[in-house]
């Protein structure tokens, strides 16, 4: 219970689009009503946890067209088409950026994905309020992003209580040990490493495989960030890892389903405890 007491804030690049996230969750208050219908009249979304339940370390391939660390990655991306690409490769899962400033996403992204194909798929953002969530299952992700470092204690605790009552999944992105006892304590049950540090944007490849062997394998471990080659799934399945979240490199590549299918079959090595 200390570490939460010592939340604060995100600064940096974090900081700066949180505050921008809560502006738009402000404007998406005004439409409640309507997000809640939507939401209650969605059909189940098939499971994200289950489909990273497999023999291999399970790639979530992610639609991203930009980011503040990179800047242009792939500007004319089709959502629809980049998705199909990396289902054909292998891919168990869609992540869909649906931040629009700072990574060119929008929720028709997903809308268009989720209406085009059977595999899950989850709502990366930086959701600060319940309503968010609201419409991502009106939208029909099967998850949602919830990134530690951004929410204090009490509203983590109410956004994993909003999505267990929407039926949406929820993976909990941390990146220390405190964040990770936070997850514990709210009943996570996909967590993900995320090497980068959202605030300075600085990657520290060791990060997922300090924390991936602590989160109790009953739990669904996702390496995430920085991952370029076979042999970065490869190093993150070492430690454990059931999937591992990869963006930047298969957006950019030429040959998006080739570039997937370099990175599956990887065998996954199960975590004690």
């Amino acid at each position: 219970m200390q570490a939460f007491l010592r939340w604060t804030p995100p600064g940096g690049v974090l900081g700066t689009i949180c505050g921008e996230s809560e502006a738009r969750a402000t404007l998406l208050s005004r439409r409640s009503a309507e997000l809640e219908r939507l939401a209650a009249a969605a059909p189940p979304a098939p499971s994200l946890a289950s489909a990273l339940r497999r023999g291999d370390v399970a790639l979530i391939a992610e639609v991203k067209r930009k980011s503040p660390s990179k800047g242009s990655i792939a500007p004319g991306l089709d959502a629809v088409s980049q998705a199909r690409a990396y289902v054909a490769g292998g891919a168990a899962a869609i992540s869909v950026l649906t931040e629009p400033a700072h990574f060119s996403g929008s929720l028709d992204d997903l809308e268009a994905v989720r209406s085009a194909l059977p595999a899950p798929a989850l709502k990366k953002d930086f959701h600060v309020r319940p309503i968010q969530l609201v419409e991502a299952r009106g939208a029909g992700a099967a998850a949602a992003l919830l990134i530690a470092r951004a929410l204090d204690p009490e509203r983590l605790r109410q956004m994993m209580e909003t999505g267990r009552d929407l039926g949406l999944e929820l993976l909990v992105e941390i990146r220390d040990e405190a964040e990770l006892d936070r997850a514990l304590e709210v009943g996570a049950t996909m967590i993900g490493v995320n090497n980068r540090d959202l605030e300075s944007l600085i990657i520290d490849p060791s990060t997922a495989e300090r924390l991936v062997p602590r989160i109790p394998s009953e739990i669904v471990a996702i390496a995430e960030s920085g991952m370029k080659s076979r042999a970065d799934v490869e190093r993150y399945a070492r430690c454990g890892a059931d999937a591992v979240l990869v963006g930047s490199s298969i957006s950019a590549a030429a040959d998006p389903a080739e570039a997937t299918r370099s990175l599956t079959g990887v065998p996954r090595i199960a975590r004690a405890g």
